[in-house]
């Protein structure tokens, strides 16, 4: 498939180490009662057996207050099992509405973006966010918010184990390279570049930053050096890097 008519996917119309560490015990079922009540409640590497155990907790989670305004939090969508992940911001009108990450227009034009290079959203990779809830008007997650939530999004790469893992957006490169790497360049000088992260078990990860779907939708040109461009060398390079690990 040329170029142009792999850009042609992207044109949708504008809208408003370490070793691991060993296992750890799950906490007592009293604990586990505890989690959703306070950021001080800690959740060690473990606490949840599988993605599904994470939906009652976050359902009920006042860890911080956007648990006071959310219609549904949102856990994720895509194959829990599968190798590559993409973490987002945080859940959109539609998001909190519909109780997935990624529905919207944004949503969509990932999904293209993905397919693009034979990626099934479906079956090949998992979607979730930085934060469960929707922030009020769409507005950036607080960091006392992100702090909050990024125990949870731990769980899900330790229960995942992604081989690859792209943070859409520069929260999401906040969120889990931290805000200084963010500080120093800034997404556009990030994208593209292959870091290696440390979770929380000491495990090393390989991480790719990639614009958020929403910058692509304001920036709609696909000349050469335009953001859409530069996805499209970045989700080629992400394809390529996967073959490499997982076949």
């Amino acid at each position: 498939m040329s170029d142009s008519e792999q850009f042609s996917l992207f044109n949708l119309p504008d809208s408003n180490g370490s070793p691991p560490s060993p296992p750890q015990a799950s906490p007592p079922l009293g604990d586990l009662a505890l989690i959703p009540t306070s950021a001080q409640v800690p959740i060690p590497p473990g606490t949840f057996q599988t993605m599904a155990d994470l939906q009652e907790p976050c359902s009920h989670c006042q860890r911080c207050e956007l648990g006071q305004s959310r219609t549904h939090a949102v856990i994720g969508r895509g194959n829990p099992q599968a190798s590559l992940m993409l973490i987002g911001e945080g859940p959109g009108q539609h998001e909190d509405e519909q109780g997935l990450p990624f529905v919207g227009k944004s949503g969509q034009l990932l999904d293209k973006i993905l397919a693009s290079v034979n990626f099934n959203p479906a079956q090949d990779v998992y979607i979730c966010n930085v934060v469960k809830c929707r922030p009020p008007g769409n507005r950036k997650p607080e960091p006392p918010e992100m702090a909050a939530c990024l125990p949870y999004l731990l769980e899900q790469i330790r229960l995942m184990d992604p081989k690859l893992i792209l943070l859409v957006g520069a929260t999401a490169v906040q969120g889990i390279l931290g805000s200084k790497i963010v500080g120093k360049a800034g997404i556009s000088k990030l994208r593209g570049q292959w870091y290696t992260w440390q979770d929380a078990q000491g495990k090393e990860r390989l991480c790719m930053p990639i614009f958020h779907p929403s910058y692509l939708l304001r920036n709609q040109s696909r000349e050469k050096g335009s953001p859409k461009w530069l996805t499209w060398q970045d989700i080629q390079a992400v394809r390529t890097k996967y073959d490499e690990l997982v076949f």
